[in-house]
Parts: structure tokens; C-alpha cells; sequence
């Protein structure tokens, strides 16, 4: 019934076998699609990432401005490098969600200052740093940047 007739036969010496064509769309890629890496991608823009733990033992005794709820340090390591910054925002400041969405927008004025002096940067959050507004962000973050940059001037 819905059973075809295949030939036991092999096919006679110079004639070619039959083979049917794929259930492929010529227009699509021959190649196999991959999926996306997992984690973060490499650091973009003017920014890179702190990484080694003499970096962040050597800044303990970097120079720090507090300003509303957020604390910069920087310590000047003498490289021509981009800026490398990284955050400390506890768990008190809140869920993870609202920890991340801060580190965004901390990151975000990072970018957007265009103002940062090679070196490393430190950012640390006090408890109610999640709820700030920009606005709020923006004024602490540019007082305490500008306060950093103008101790070194001296």
C-alpha cells in the first residue's frame, strides 16, 4: 500500500545510481550555526576590567572621594592603558537585579565622562544606591571623579 518496488539489483557498469536530492534551501548557509558564548564579551570602548589580586590589594591605599552613596578610589599605576574600572556593590544595596542594574548605570557614566584618567578605578555602593536616580548618580560620580583628577593635579 504505500510501499515502493526498490530493485535488488546493482546498477549495470557506467550507469549512474540514483540518489535523491537533500531537503536543503539553497539559499540558506552551508555552514552549521553556533551558539552564542556564554559570559561577557571582551571589554569594549573605554573601559577594560580589573583582574589581578595585586591590583585590588594596592588599592586599599588609593585615594578615595565619597560623594552621596557611592565611593571612587584611584590609584594612578603609571600605564598608558585605558581606564580599568571595577565595582563593589555589596548585597545590602539589594536583589541582584537591582545590583546590576546599578553597576549598568555606574558603567554607563564611566563611558559617557570620557574623562577618566588611565589607571584604576574603584566603585563601591552604599545601601540605597539601587533606588538613586540618574541625576543623583551623575552629580555624585562627576563631583567625586572631579575631585580625584584634581588631587593629582596638585
Amino acid at each position: 500500500m504505500g510501499e515502493a518496488t526498490v530493485p535488488a539489483e546493482h546498477p549495470a557498469e557506467g550507469q549512474a545510481t540514483w540518489v535523491p536530492t537533500p531537503d536543503v534551501d539553497a539559499g540558506r548557509p552551508g555552514h552549521h550555526q553556533v551558539a552564542p558564548g556564554q559570559g561577557s564579551g571582551p571589554s569594549v570602548g573605554v573601559i577594560w576590567r580589573v583582574r589581578d589580586r595585586d591590583t585590588f590589594r594596592n588599592l586599599r591605599h588609593a585615594r578615595r572621594s565619597r560623594q552621596g552613596l557611592i565611593t571612587v578610589a584611584w590609584l594612578d599605576d603609571g600605564s598608558s592603558t585605558p581606564p580599568r574600572l571595577a565595582f563593589a556593590v555589596n548585597r545590602r544595596v539589594g536583589p541582584a537585579v537591582t545590583r546590576n542594574r546599578l553597576r549598568r548605570r555606574l558603567r554607563e557614566l564611566a563611558r559617557a565622562s570620557g574623562g577618566l584618567a588611565p589607571g584604576v578605578w574603584f566603585v563601591t555602593a552604599a545601601p540605597g544606591a539601587g533606588e538613586a536616580s540618574m541625576a543623583s548618580l551623575r552629580s555624585w560620580w562627576t563631583t567625586a571623579v572631579g575631585d580625584l583628577l584634581a588631587g593629582q593635579a596638585r
